[in-house]
């Protein structure tokens, strides 16, 4: 790393303060998913932190989520709104920012505030995924502004409100953003030790409404058509699929159905992830789905009907994807840090942004772990040492000499569609 390089990362030294402080307060806004009001919050607050970096800041609604209830009922769920903030757009290299601003935890969970478990280690809702990985790409980004190569570069961040749910909503704005980028950097956290996500599963998210007859339990049992006992054989099946095509696993998460047990019950709604490693994997699912709706869909007075689909592609690392981590390896050398990557069967917005064309490194947050979980925690001198890695890449492209390897794949990918 050559000195000219090195002196635009030292004043992130002096920046950790601010950076935990900031980090701080956005984990303790609630923003679960379905939290509309704390998700904006997060968002006003965002676009407070970024008026620095001096982008052209949007706010942009989005799509309802769609979920299919207890009841059987389709819902139309409103969403918080993404932000999007974009700077130099005729500049020869553009780089697509992503993080998103919800979290698992709804505004009714029992873990809504930060608390530390040592002098180097916070626990809080989000801490790590990924609202610490939130002011390490914000002050990533601030260095290179703050250099004198930052008109080489062209941004765009996008704050997304729905990461959690898969992206329902701003799968759109990815899709979109990916015309334009040479790259992505994407802010999850690291694993635990450090290292990043490499390969990356895709997932689909499904539900199936099973409807049969009620009737009395007693006196008219016969002349009842049980939803719950169809939708236990489905699930049976469905379970059974496991083991029967490597790198597929699917996930029977969510079961509810019926009331009185003196009613035969006449409804069940299931709900099931899958996770697939290639993306011709899809099709055998499906495949064999249908052929279970179909054999159970042919009982007397029983029907089950499938809600979702597959929202994520699998992650397939690309050259131009390993070189990128190659630089991410080279840059952590730099700064003394030992990276490599790891395949994963976790998703995140990386998927839908590789599935349009965009190589990209999705683990640059903060280094923590037990994510979704009330033990969350963020090792918080990570906040520096990740803003420096995201920085020094950042400096290395906008200063290098050829980037033929990022535009040339572009216009690549480009022509192929």
């Amino acid at each position: 790393m050559s000195h000219d390089l090195t002196q635009w990362l030292t004043w992130l030294d002096d920046e950790y303060p601010d950076m935990l402080d900031k980090t701080i307060e956005l984990a303790n806004i609630n923003s679960g998913s379905l939290n509309v009001a704390g998700v904006n919050r997060v968002g006003d607050k965002l676009k407070e932190y970024a008026q620095v970096l001096g982008g052209e800041i949007e706010t942009l609604p989005i799509s309802p989520y769609q979920l299919l209830d207890a009841n059987g009922v389709l819902q139309s769920l409103p969403l918080g709104d993404a932000v999007r903030i974009s700077k130099r757009p005729e500049a020869p290299l553009q780089v697509f920012f992503c993080a998103h601003m919800d979290t698992v935890f709804a505004i009714d969970s029992d873990f809504q505030t930060v608390t530390w478990l040592d002098d180097e280690t916070l626990n809080g809702p989000g801490v790590s995924d990924l609202k610490g990985g939130i002011i390490v790409m914000l002050k990533a980004i601030e260095t290179l502004e703050r250099s004198p190569y930052a008109d080489k570069v062209g941004w765009q961040i996008l704050f997304n409100p729905d990461e959690e749910i898969g992206s329902p909503g701003s799968a759109a704005l990815i899709q979109d953003a990916a015309k334009t980028a040479h790259l992505g950097m994407i802010y999850e956290p690291s694993f635990p030790d450090g290292n990043l996500a490499g390969a990356r599963k895709g997932s689909g998210n499904f539900s199936v409404k099973a409807t049969g007859k009620a009737a009395h339990a007693g006196r008219e049992h016969h002349l009842g058509r049980n939803a719950i006992r169809a939708m236990c054989d489905f699930v049976s099946q469905l379970d059974d699929l496991n083991g029967q095509r490597e790198g597929v696993t699917i996930n029977p998460g969510f079961i509810e159905g019926g009331g009185a047990v003196n009613i035969v019950p006449d409804l069940c709604v299931f709900r099931f992830n899958i996770r697939l490693e290639r993306p011709e994997d899809e099709a055998w699912c499906l495949e064999h789905i249908q052929r279970l709706l179909a054999d159970i869909n042919s009982r007397d007075g029983i029907e089950l009907e499938l809600f979702g689909g597959f929202g994520r592609k699998p992650k397939v690392l690309t050259p131009t994807n390993t070189r990128l981590f190659e630089l991410a390896q080279e840059c952590g050398s730099n700064l003394g840090m030992k990276i490599e990557w790891l395949p994963t069967g976790g998703c995140c917005d990386g998927n839908n942004l590789a599935a349009a064309g965009v190589p990209n490194i999705d683990t640059l947050g903060v280094q923590g772990g037990k994510i979704h979980s009330s033990d969350e925690y963020m090792k918080v001198r990570s906040l520096t040492e990740r803003a420096k890695l995201s920085g020094l890449m950042l400096l290395k492209l906008a200063s290098s000499e050829d980037i033929s390897w990022l535009t040339d794949a572009k216009n690549s990918c480009a022509g192929e569609h």
